[in-house]
């Protein structure tokens, strides 16, 4: 309490609140620079993505002992269904010459299909940060002047980063011109107001350049993993977060102003009573999210940290640049409604007061119907699929997944994704007993005659059950080596998301019910606040599932769809009910139970429902986004948003505080006595 009256006294001191805003200037002017640069530092692809300690990720981590380990196969596919002609042979022959001063080593003359109707060039590349560079030039070669009715297509790892790049070039400008856009438009229906929702904006903006510019010196400096779409979640996180404390703490001025005549008393007041809440709610998501540094899996690891950091940062703007810029810019931005001292705010009778004297009429009728309708969309995710394969990583299909059909088409086994076995010795016999496997490559020694390497191919696509099952029997017969790339690789990161799932769940829910226990002082309130948000996540999951299979035609939910959405929708949807039952119990505290909970939900109905529709925007961006799991997690958070916002937290929540009456509270003090100080009833405005 003392150390926020001494930040409420600084950001809103005549004073210093110019010194804060000439300190977030400096900050901005350095940071930009550094931002700028977040893209450069985005991976294509590392071990880091790999789950750690797995021997898929062992092998990626030996492969540079090995001559040409830092080879990515770039495999160009010809293929003419009526047979290939000499002409097409002398074609891959001069490409094959040509493409000579792109490859990181020799490339072996085109291997001819048994069925006589397809060549494969292997072009080896260095895998590096310009591979989907180099995989554009072996495109435009191959494909420049193409002899009618011969296939040509890339493929292999060089074939799917070049893929991945060109789907997301100049893609996260659009995102933030789009989320910008969205932003604007929510809060000018907010406020009504021509200059005050430009506040909110600029906040957000300045929280995501100095996350950007930090996420980008940790990556430098610090060996910091940014994949590709990270800097898309880190976008909606950090909109979505910065705008809703913004509008809280917007709305709590509001109040303030009306009660004091001097703004600066005011922003103090309201700084002071809008901090508990919204320190809480970064807490929340930042714990929540560092809770996936117990991840193994290198995607949902990394993104534990970046995200707190934009988390962090919306929080030091709105706790200090907000507040000094608004008292710097006095009452007048407002306008046209502008808060006057004395003022009497709106007469009751507003949307939230009807809904509010709805609930309360018969409150255990609505909080069960409520969960009645969570049921049943949850009950959409009955006989949900996961897992989805190569063809289905972008919402298009990309030229490398046309590539590996047509080799798959022509050749034994899956020729783009050998599955690679690692050893102290050669394991040749002990490989080609294994059912499934189509060949096996000839050993190759490391550069230090330690270790062999031999590359497997089998024949099932890698993305399959088959697949999976043949690697578990390979590493069964072969013990003593790693087992990596291709299937391999798929089922290490299966299994790790399984991991992840079953260790960072409870990790969520247990910080989370612990912040919660701490802000209201109570164990009741929390237990039943985790439990509507919960619901609310399956139900979301359900109704985001019969969209994915039946609107968008996807077969199946990416594999860390089930924890990236538990976690958003847990750490992100506690702050509105976290926000709501905040306001309640202060209320509370000032006059009687029902009379706390409907001042409550009248009193932050407008706040949170503007706060729902633009987190809800900022992530339903990431549905324009060509990567499948973006949009899948995009189109979940954005759903469980909506209806935690406008089921759960409006009417669900009100209606169990309200028929558990002071046992809401229980064991904390208001569950045992009358308030002593009540003060007198002030009209909610909506």
């Amino acid at each position: 309490m003392l150390l926020s009256r001494k930040l409420a006294a600084l950001a809103t001191g005549r004073g210093t609140k110019w010194a804060i805003l000439l300190v977030w200037i400096a900050i901005v002017i350095v940071a930009v620079p550094f931002a700028g640069k977040l893209q450069d530092a985005v991976e294509d692809g590392s071990t880091a993505d790999l789950p750690r300690g797995a021997q898929s990720t062992r092998v990626e981590e030996l492969t540079p002992r090995f001559p040409g380990g830092d080879a990515a196969p770039g495999l160009v596919a010809y293929v003419r269904d009526s047979g290939i002609t000499p002409a097409d042979r002398a074609r891959a022959e001069a490409d094959r010459r040509a493409l000579a001063s792109v490859a990181s080593g020799p490339i072996a003359p085109p291997a001819a299909s048994r069925d006589g109707r397809a060549l494969m060039l292997n072009v080896p590349l260095v895998d590096d940060g310009d591979l989907s560079e180099h995989a554009e030039k072996i495109r435009d070669r191959v494909q420049e002047n193409a002899p009618p009715g011969l296939q040509i297509r890339l493929t292999g790892r060089a074939g799917e980063a070049l893929d991945v790049g060109d789907a997301f070039e100049k893609l996260d400008k659009l995102l933030l011109i789009i989320t910008i856009a969205l932003v604007t438009g929510v809060l000018l229906v907010t406020y009504r107001s021509p200059v005050l929702w430009l506040l909110p904006l600029v906040g957000a903006a300045v929280s995501l350049q100095v996350s950007n510019a930090v996420v980008y010196l940790l990556a430098e400096h610090a060996d910091l993993y940014i994949a590709k779409g990270m800097s898309a979640i880190l976008n909606a996180l950090v909109f979505g977060v910065t705008t809703d404390y913004a509008l809280l703490l917007l709305a709590r001025y509001r109040e303030e102003l009306r009660r004091h005549a001097d703004r600066h008393e005011a922003m103090r007041v309201a700084l002071r009573r809008a901090a508990a809440p919204v320190v809480a709610s970064a807490a929340t998501v930042c714990l929540g999210l560092l809770c996936l540094l117990a991840a193994t899996m290198g995607f949902n690891y990394a993104l534990g940290p970046i995200g707190a950091i934009g988390v962090l940062g919306g929080l030091a703007v709105v706790m200090s640049l907000l507040p000094a810029l608004l008292v710097i810019l006095g009452r007048w931005i407002f306008w046209p409604r502008i808060p006057r001292f004395g003022d009497t705010p709106p007469a009751r009778g507003g949307v939230w007061d009807r809904i509010g004297r709805r609930v309360a009429a018969r409150p255990r009728l609505v909080w069960l119907a409520g969960t009645a309708v969570l049921a049943a969309l949850a009950a959409g995710a009955l006989g949900v699929d996961t897992g989805l394969d190569r063809e289905h990583f972008l919402t298009s299909t990309p030229g490398s997944t046309v590539g590996e059909r047509l080799l798959h088409e022509h050749y034994s086994g899956d020729q783009t994704r050998p599955v690679r076995v690692v050893s102290e010795k050669p394991v040749t016999a002990a490989l080609r007993a294994v059912p499934g496997v189509a060949r096996v490559g000839r050993p190759e020694r490391s550069l230090d005659g330690r270790l062999t390497r031999t590359d497997v191919i089998l024949t099932a696509p890698p993305d399959s059950e088959a697949a999976k099952d043949t690697v578990r029997n390979i590493r069964a017969a072969v013990p003593d080596a790693d087992v990596g790339a291709g299937a391999a690789s798929e089922l290490d990161k299966a299994d790790a998301q399984a991991h992840d799932r079953r260790v960072v769940i409870p990790l969520v829910l247990g910080v989370v019910l612990l912040i919660l226990m701490v802000l209201l002082r109570a164990l009741v309130a929390p237990l039943l606040v985790i439990a509507t948000v919960v619901a609310s996540y399956f139900a979301a999951l359900g109704a985001s599932w019969l969209l994915f299979r039946y609107a968008f035609g996807f077969p199946a939910l990416d594999t860390q769809l089930a924890l990236m959405g538990f976690l958003f929708m847990v750490a992100l949807g506690v702050d509105y009910n976290l926000f709501l039952v905040s306001r309640i119990r202060e209320e509370v505290a000032l006059s009687d139970h029902r009379t706390g909970v409907l001042r409550g939900l009248g009193l932050t109905g407008g706040v949170i429902s503007s706060a729902g529709l633009v987190l809800a925007s900022t992530f339903g961006v990431l549905g324009v986004m060509p990567l499948t799991m973006m949009v899948q997690i995009g189109v979940l958070v954005a759903l469980g948003v909506l209806l935690d916002t406008f089921l759960v937290r409006s009417i669900i929540v009100p209606a169990l505080a309200l028929d558990a009456g002071r046992l809401f509270w229980w064991p904390g003090v208001l569950s045992q006595r009358t308030p002593r100080h009540v003060r007198p009833p002030e009209p909610a405005h909506n």
